[in-house]
């Protein structure tokens, strides 16, 4: 239950569902339909649409596997919640996750630069990734102010690295826009694979965390998985670099 595959192939509403569900796990497998769809904002088409995505026949169905998942769960007593990041890195070991990760690490290594983006958390995330690819050898930059001028040559030689949790905030996409016009190879790290910096990227690696804020609407969603991502392609690179090669 729960497989890359099976995310993947959710929509926004669908993806509210699952997002509640894991949230909830103590309460979701003994939920009535409409209680699940009024508690997760959908209707419950949705739900059902949901079930099926998970491989069930119908809701019921999906409450007693999903009740069986929960029983297989081992979970230590903790005051922090660590299960979404547990479940993230089950994921990532998947054979279809490590598929977009290694097509992500193709098209950076066949590139002679490598620009990292984003604004706000994912700009220092983006400064990170930019220190980490350099690390290994290749020479990467981060553009964090939407102003940066953007070359004007050898952008089929450059990879651009865009990073944005809701792949939606407007200085993120107009950077990438503008590289993507030079270009570059674009590649996205979002929350989910239906936001339009994921559509318009020629690789996208979603990471599938609960949205969190803060009362003043400050973005707080988990990150980690966002640093497991880069550095495992910095690592991948490194088999790749000129000081390793030598």
């Amino acid at each position: 239950m729960f497989t890359y595959e099976e995310i993947m192939s959710l929509n926004e509403l669908e993806m509210d569902v699952y997002q509640y569900v894991l949230k909830n796990k103590e309460k979701a497998g003994y939920m009535k339909i409409r209680e699940l769809a009024e508690e997760a904002h959908v209707s419950t088409t949705t739900v059902l649409r949901f079930c099926k995505k998970m491989g069930c026949d119908g809701y019921t169905e999906f409450k007693i596997q999903f009740k069986q998942y929960l029983r297989q769960q081992i979970e230590p007593e903790t005051d922090v919640d660590i299960s979404n990041l547990a479940d993230y890195l089950r994921r990532f070991q998947t054979k279809e996750y490590m598929d977009h990760i290694d097509q992500a690490a193709d098209m950076l290594r066949h590139s002679t630069s490598i620009i990292f983006m984003g604004v706000g958390t994912s700009g220092m995330l983006a400064k990170y990734g930019a220190r980490y690819f350099s690390n290994v050898g290749w020479l990467s930059l981060c553009i964090d102010d939407p102003f940066t001028p953007v070359f004007g040559e050898h952008g089929k030689e450059t990879a651009a690295v865009a990073l944005s949790v809701s792949g939606e905030t407007e200085q993120v996409l107009n950077m990438a826009n503008g590289l993507k016009v030079k270009g570059c190879r674009l590649i996205s790290i979002t929350n989910t694979p239906n936001c339009t910096l994921a559509r318009m990227s020629d690789c996208n690696i979603s990471y599938y965390m609960p949205v969190r804020k803060t009362a003043r609407y400050f973005n707080v969603t988990l990150q980690a998985p966002v640093v497991t991502i880069l550095e495992i392609l910095g690592n991948k690179l490194y088999r790749f670099s000129p000081e390793n090669q030598a």
